[in-house]
């Protein structure tokens, strides 16, 4: 198997609903930190971790983020016209050439792991990053994607982007059992209590999986709610030794929650403020 990734998905179907009334016409992943919508900064982090492949799992209401990431040549003249040359290259250069965007459509929200499943065509056989623009990830370079990326290349085995969490908060992450031996797993818990959890290693939204994580999810039985999670596939794959973990390198902000995306906000302005 290749050990190149050059794929990545980005599930962004969801409602936003937390986030209302701003996300009723406009999806959440479009929201501003400062003055950058949230997915295109998951969207840099990719690239700058080598992909060259973003497949966007999308639903209703979401053609906006398409729209993000394609050519506006109308703006683009109207801004040179103005001599706003550098409004103009930003606009312009939002996707590097070379790099490639497919949007492809989740009719029914049911998990993430069905996500990721509605991507299998568009990966082929590949393996390939996974990327939740929720998990907003700073103050690491090149960046958590170009991590997994790297260790990826290094053992062939899948790999999740876990941080450490003391205390009652890690009952709200999906958290690994270590296997005892380096960065390999024996399972994955989704949201235990936190005096039964294996760890206090939390999984958080960036992964490189293999394709055979599709042949799994098609296997597994839908959960509560009809859902079909990544997270009860990821720990099938670590039953079989076949997972290792890569500790967070920077900071993570829930964007998930407002307070999180406020949080979010205010610390990379200020972080911007002391460059």
């Amino acid at each position: 198997m290749d050990t190149k990734i050059r794929k990545a998905v980005f599930p962004v179907a969801g409602f936003g609903t937390r986030f209302l009334p701003a996300t009723k016409a406009m999806p959440k992943e479009l929201l501003p930190i400062v003055d950058k919508p949230l997915i295109q900064y998951a969207v840099e982090e990719a690239i700058a971790g080598g992909i060259d492949t973003l497949i966007f799992v999308t639903g209703r209401n979401k053609r906006a983020i398409e729209d993000h990431f394609d050519a506006n040549h109308e703006l683009e003249t109207i801004l040179r016209a103005k001599g706003k040359e550098a409004q103009a290259e930003m606009v312009r250069n939002i996707i590097p050439t070379g790099v490639e965007c497919i949007f492809v459509r989740q009719a029914e929200q049911l998990g993430l792991g069905h996500a990721v499943l509605c991507a299998e065509r568009a990966v082929g056989g590949d393996p390939f990053a996974v990327l939740l623009a929720d998990d907003f990830l700073t103050e690491s370079e090149p960046g958590v994607t170009a991590d997994l990326v790297q260790a990826f290349a290094a053992s062939g085995k899948s790999q999740l982007s876990v941080m450490e969490v003391d205390g009652p908060d890690i009952s709200k992450y999906g958290v690994v059992v270590p296997n005892g031996l380096g960065a390999g797993i024996v399972g994955l818990v989704e949201k235990p209590d936190a005096s039964d959890a294996p760890s206090n290693l939390a999984s958080i939204g960036r992964y490189v999986l293999t394709p055979d994580i599709f042949q799994t999810l098609r296997g597994i039985s839908a959960g509560s709610g009809g859902e079909i999670q990544l997270a009860d596939a990821i720990n099938i794959h670590a039953r079989k030794g076949l997972v290792e973990t890569v500790l967070l390198n920077g900071r993570r902000f829930d964007c998930g929650s407002v307070a999180g995306f406020v949080a979010a906000s205010t610390h990379e302005f200020a972080l911007r403020g002391s460059r």
